[in-house]
């Protein structure tokens, strides 16, 4: 279990009110505002949360949301929480939310995240590991000085745009070609179903690490942020949410993968295609140890213990 000073101190001061604070009465919204932007490992991660609430009655509202606009949407009281608030990527919406006292910080819910430009196997094998190489003509010409990224708008692709303007590794005269998640990744399958060289972004946790042996390249001046494009995966929750629903705020709070936890259920649900509800049903019942460290100190809505409640269910 996480021990984040923040929460514990949020939750103790609610337990100390008396008896109106019981989790059972706390908990005045029996819906859940998730804000879930179009990525697939929070897809399920989220889905995951929402069949394990459900038996302790509660419901979960999707909202299909940017992270940017996800952040502005938890201040002003239109959803409760965010399940990807990748760092240092969402900096400035973050901490613009964080200056104005609106949400609180749960941690990582992933560890071992990290991403950048993003290389084949094949293309790493041929001595290609650092951004610093793309300044080479030679180099930038067999990648066609092009980079497949996400969605326009996004806060990755608005980092590449920044790197281009300011000519950072010599992308001064490159090209981004900007897609949805899956549109990036059919762009790269059918460049690895030729060994063409290509350069994309890429992260991890994420299926297209084994799928196509993804490489991220060393990223010395920090486009992708410090420490090599090395991430933070955080639980965010609005504050006046976390003060009225201290339950879930601790299950929040206690609700985390391990990069390979994650892969996993990215792979079932991305790459198999399996359907969401089964993908995150099925994760639930093979990992009772996850399950109960997710639910350890938290009831039902109406006090009882959760524990019990969703193993039932399943």
């Amino acid at each position: 279990m996480k021990t984040h000073t923040t929460t514990l101190t949020l939750l103790a001061g609610l337990a100390l009110a008396g008896p109106a604070f019981a989790a059972a009465d706390t908990d005045r919204d029996d819906t859940i505002n998730l804000v879930v932007p179009p990525w697939p490992g929070v897809t399920v991660k989220s889905e995951i949360f929402s069949q394990l609430i459900e038996p302790l009655g509660y419901t979960t509202e999707i909202q299909e949301l940017s992270s940017t606009v996800g952040y502005n949407t938890m201040q002003t009281g239109d959803s409760d929480a965010f399940l990807a608030g990748w760092l240092p990527a969402q900096q400035e919406s973050y901490d613009a939310a964080m200056q104005a006292g609106a949400i609180l910080d749960l941690g990582n819910n992933v560890n071992g995240a990290r991403m950048g430009f993003a290389v084949p196997g094949y293309v790493y094998d041929a001595g290609i590991t650092s951004a610093e190489q793309l300044a080479d003509p030679e180099v930038a010409k067999r990648f066609g000085k092009r980079i497949f990224s996400i969605e326009s708008g996004s806060t990755v692709t608005d980092m590449l745009d920044g790197a281009i303007s300011a000519n950072t590794y010599g992308l001064g005269d490159w090209d981004i070609a900007p897609s949805s998640t899956p549109g990036m990744l059919s762009m790269v399958k059918g460049a690895v179903a030729e060994e063409k060289w290509v350069l994309y972004y890429g992260w991890t946790p994420h299926w297209m690490v084994p799928e196509y042996d993804t490489h991220i390249l060393d990223d010395p001046q920090g486009v992708f942020g410090p420490d090599n494009g090395r991430s933070d995966v955080k639980t965010i929750v609005s504050k006046a949410y976390a003060e009225a629903n201290p339950n879930l705020t601790q299950l929040l709070d206690q609700f985390e993968f391990s990069a390979d936890e994650q892969s996993e259920f990215i792979s079932a649900y991305s790459l198999q295609e399996r359907e969401l509800k089964d993908v995150a049903h099925d994760w639930l019942a093979d990992h009772p140890e996850r399950v109960a460290a997710f639910l350890e100190g938290v009831e039902t809505r109406d006090g009882n213990d959760a524990l019990t409640a969703v193993e039932a269910s399943l």
